[in-house]
């Protein structure tokens, strides 16, 4: 397949567990026979964002892998016929929680399952409180609609992760996120954290010569307010479509993954990587 049909579904929380899930639902669902191959949910979105806090209630917001909630995603891929980035927060065992993602087939069956591996500890996003660093490791999963290297949030500040996923055949990166500003942060410097935001993506886009999709929450949420502003760039960096920020709803692009092929072709960067220099890169910091 060398050219995907993918929407991103950007929303916010609604306010209760019921009441979101049949808004993404609904949404997700007006997609039919639209002749879709690969639809992205963003991170977290069952949920409201709660590592804004430290509190052990909200574990209780946990799903295991066998709960309703993705039986119905399950179907709703099938309902598609499309691929289902879905992300969640994954209860593995008793005190065991993952920030994850189940990527569905067409068919509803399981292609794969990523779990974050980078975990922030920032003012308003004290995730290492209640998530295990993933053990997938930078995998990326086969699917009818191209090989996804599914990646989540503050993972899309490293440039391994994106390099390992791209090495290893990733045709697109795909980012659910859940980021935003805190209202105690000067508004002067929002331009610029989402500028950085943007910009570091574009480069993994640039350096790896591969698509990128990124799918953000808006939204206001306590303290915090969502950026949205979800959007995909081309293997050149090029926006190639952007969400508003306060925007609800499926947003809609479809990627010519040759122009991969072509733009490493002219852009020959995995040619001349010098792996026999980078030992370095293994250590904490290289003194």
């Amino acid at each position: 397949m060398n050219k995907i049909k993918v929407y991103t579904l950007q929303g916010k929380w609604t306010g209760d567990f019921d009441s979101n899930n049949k808004w993404y639902k609904d949404e997700a669902l007006k997609l039919k026979g639209k002749d879709i191959d690969l639809l992205v949910l963003p991170e977290l979105f069952h949920t409201p964002y709660f590592p804004f806090e430290e509190n052990a209630d909200f574990f209780d917001l946990a799903i295991e892998k066998d709960h309703p909630i993705v039986a119905e995603w399950q179907e709703i891929a099938k309902e598609l016929n499309a691929v289902v980035v879905f992300p969640f927060f994954e209860k593995r065992a008793r005190g065991i929680y993952h920030n994850s993602a189940f990527v569905f087939e067409r068919d509803g069956s399981i292609a794969g399952l990523y779990r974050k591996s980078h975990i922030p500890d920032d003012p308003a996003f004290y995730e290492k409180y209640y998530f295990i660093p993933g053990d997938t490791g930078f995998e990326p999963i086969k699917t009818s609609a191209g090989t996804l290297g599914v990646l989540i949030c503050w993972d899309q500040w490293f440039p391994e992760a994106a390099r390992i996923m791209s090495l290893k055949g990733a045709d697109v990166l795909i980012y659910p996120t859940a980021i935003g500003w805190m209202d105690s942060e000067p508004k002067e410097i929002y331009p610029r954290q989402q500028d950085s935001w943007m910009t570091v993506m574009r480069g993994h886009a640039i350096a790896n010569r591969t698509f990128v999709i990124a799918a953000n929450r808006s939204g206001v949420e306590g303290h915090l307010t969502f950026w949205g502003t979800s959007f995909v760039a081309a293997p050149d960096g090029y926006i190639l479509q952007k969400c508003d920020p306060e925007f609800l709803g499926a947003s809609y692009v479809e990627l010519d993954l040759a122009e991969t092929e072509e733009n490493r072709r002219w852009w020959p960067h995995f040619r001349d990587r010098r792996v026999d220099l980078y030992k370095d890169i293994l250590k904490i910091w290289a003194d």
